[in-house]
């Protein structure tokens, strides 16, 4: 017991001497004495403090970038990011258009025509609609109904070869991505008349004969139901006599001036 009451003693003993030589000394003279012990014997393993705005810099910029990519923050099964190229972010605009149960992940047939004729790729030429119907059935598998990205890309390889001939098969189907890349489809809100010469025949009043004749007039005005109904004639006078009233007109007496 004695031996043990004798080393408490001398270890409160050293603990004190050190505060008394510190409330003796200044303390910025007590501050560079520290800095410098502490020089002397750095701590294992430490590094410097950071300061608390710099640690939510780093959170705001690691949620940002999971949510451009679609992916969440730490977690064992975190999704790697993965990036969206524009090709593919046109074929999933494509892919839904008209379809709200749609995924994006698969486009049908309808949506692939419309996408050849939005962007330019059907030129009437070198390749038609029937050629892209026909490379849609090549490329998607036998039973089913729609292609996948990968498909879609093997398609637009197929096109590529035909559009530009006078290239190679690497540069043609980059041409063909870029009429692609950042396309949306073209919405049509009211349906237009097409100009042909063949409905400008049909609708020119001045060419009807017959009965489909009388139904209109000089301006090509239709007259109503007096264009479809016979009405019967009873002013006296013969049916395409012209001069039809003017009789009335020369007996009229004028009228008399008052006395």
């Amino acid at each position: 017991m004695t031996c043990i009451t004798k080393n408490k003693e001398q270890l409160n003993a050293n603990t004190r001497e050190p505060e008394l030589w510190m409330s003796n000394k200044e303390p910025s003279t007590v501050m560079e004495e520290f800095k410098v012990q502490s020089a002397k014997h750095p701590v294992p393993n430490s590094s410097p403090m950071r300061p608390h705005t710099d640690h939510s810099k780093d959170n705001a910029s690691k949620r940002l970038s999971s949510a451009s990519n679609g992916t969440s923050d730490g977690g064992a099964g975190a999704k790697t990011p993965v990036e969206i190229t524009a090709l593919e972010e046109s074929f999933k605009r494509f892919a839904i258009h008209g379809d709200t149960r749609a995924t994006g992940k698969e486009m049908n047939g309808k949506n692939w025509s419309k996408l050849c004729k939005d962007c330019g790729i059907i030129d009437g030429k070198s390749i038609t609609l029937t050629d892209v119907d026909i490379v849609f059935s090549k490329v998607k598998n036998k039973s089913a109904r729609t292609i996948t990205y990968s498909q879609f890309k093997e398609a637009l390889m197929e096109l590529s070869r035909k559009r530009f001939k006078e290239k190679g098969s690497e540069e043609a189907s980059q041409e063909l991505f870029k009429m692609i890349e950042g396309k949306s489809p073209v919405i049509i809100g009211v349906t237009r008349a097409v100009a042909s010469p063949t409905v400008s025949r049909l609708t020119d009043t001045s060419k009807f004969t017959g009965s489909h004749k009388e139904r209109f007039d000089e301006t090509g005005r239709g007259k109503g139901k007096a264009g479809r109904v016979e009405v019967v004639d009873t002013s006296g006078y013969v049916s395409g006599y012209k001069h039809a009233g003017s009789y009335e007109k020369k007996v009229q007496k004028p009228p008399q001036k008052p006395l």
